[in-house]
């Protein structure tokens, strides 16, 4: 048997009056997904166990089997290992965003307008990698010491090691904070000190950059400031292999997914034109997918633009983001499958990301369990939804269990 994970990132949502009280994933036309809903297991798991934030990480990681509550450190340090930046066991990792702020000058750390200062843009408008990489260059070698090191990721997310640094302190995620003042989300507790005067610092390196100069030129959000989250120390998962007794490889545009990948002994395919955004390469990932099972037991394709969009607030972007992950992603996989046994297939986001409040949240998902030559029309689900997936009993509390339940149940039977 060969497994593969479809995965739109915060796919699920909130209903919304513009669409007529239906959420962005029951208006988007998605007959794939119907189809698989229809013809195959349709339920819902909570990825987000109580006491945890609901982000990509944790969500992720309990979608591939493995419990949050026990395996998560934090983010950095999953992402630290997608570029390969090694962690001493005191080493302290964080995600660097290169974020756009409004209406002030946090260079000057007394000044007036350092407290009416915004998010104005949590991806400085997903700058590009190229860019990115210049004005890292230039934080690290204002900001860098032997303690404090920068490192270079993918379009707006980087990465900062601290070393012996602290890691209780509570630092915001900068997509959960957008048109706000970011003064009520600066960082608290231990350590907090250095991590907020590295973030002020930073705005007077990159005010007035090259690249931020040509930048506002073309009418784009400047990258003005860095944003410091996601903290953690290396974790410690078993490889996917010898948990489950399968070979794996992961498709992603994101850091995020990679390091986990990494860290779980997968192999790491990178595919043209995979952005992380709505402009990516639908199509080639699910190639690629198709053509991994050929050498491995187990792919993940992760999609990353339904997430984007919802953290944006852009309704008609998380539709579209819905429907061509539907049409060129499920849709890729479902033709070339056709009728075709000895595949099982798992298609889910990983949390809500509801365009109304432009973040996560941690209510359950809804998933679907398909196995092409194994239809069963006999629980008789007609679409894929939040909506729908409420009315079927099969409700896993553990979201974590669902790799398991995945490998041991199949797409029919009970």
């Amino acid at each position: 048997m060969k497994y593969l994970v479809l995965l739109g990132d915060g796919m699920a949502g909130y209903p919304l009056d513009e669409l007529g009280g239906k959420t962005t994933l029951a208006y988007a036309k998605t007959p794939n997904m119907d189809y698989m809903a229809a013809h195959g297991k349709l339920g819902r798991a909570k990825t987000v166990p109580k006491g945890l934030p609901p982000g990509s990480d944790v969500a992720n990681l309990a979608v591939l089997g493995y419990d949050p509550a026990k395996h998560y450190t934090g983010r950095a340090p999953l992402e630290a290992a997608s570029i390969g930046v090694p962690l001493g066991p005191d080493d302290v990792a964080f995600r660097c965003n290169l974020v756009t702020l409004k209406h002030c000058d946090r260079s000057d750390s007394g000044s007036e307008s350092s407290r009416r200062c915004y998010m104005e843009d949590f991806s400085a408008g997903h700058i590009t990698t190229p860019e990115a990489h210049k004005l890292i260059a230039s934080i690290g070698e204002a900001l860098g010491s032997d303690d404090i090191k920068f490192y270079p990721g993918v379009s707006y997310r980087h990465l900062m090691v601290w070393k012996g640094g602290k890691d209780r302190l509570e630092c915001v995620p900068p997509h959960d904070i957008t048109g706000r003042e970011i003064a009520d989300y600066m960082p608290v507790g231990d350590g907090s000190d250095v991590i907020d005067d590295l973030m002020r610092r930073s705005s007077g390196v990159l005010k007035g950059h090259d690249v931020n100069k040509a930048r506002e030129e073309e009418g784009k959000h400047p990258a003005n400031s860095i944003w410091l989250w996601g903290q953690g120390k290396k974790p410690s998962l078993p490889p996917f292999l010898e948990k489950y007794g399968l070979t794996g490889a992961m498709i992603s545009a994101v850091d995020l997914m990679k390091g986990i990948a990494a860290i779980l002994g997968f192999k790491v395919l990178d595919v043209p034109g995979a952005t992380g955004y709505i402009d990516t390469n639908y199509v080639g990932k699910a190639e690629a997918a198709l053509k991994a099972l050929d050498d491995v037991d187990f792919v993940y394709v992760h999609v990353e633009a339904p997430d984007e969009a919802g953290h944006g607030g852009n309704m008609e972007h998380k539709v579209k983001a819905i429907e061509d992950f539907d049409d060129k992603v499920v849709g890729t996989v479902m033709e070339a499958l056709k009728g075709r046994p000895g595949y099982r297939i798992l298609v889910m986001p990983d949390h809500p990301t509801p365009v109304v409040l432009k973040t996560h949240t941690s209510d359950p998902v809804p998933f679907i369990i398909y196995e092409p030559g194994a239809e069963d029309t006999s629980r008789g689900h007609k679409a894929y939804n939040e909506e729908e997936a409420e009315r079927s009993s099969l409700y896993l509390e553990d979201g974590y269990k669902i790799m398991e339940y995945l490998i041991n149940n199949g797409g029919s039977g009970n």
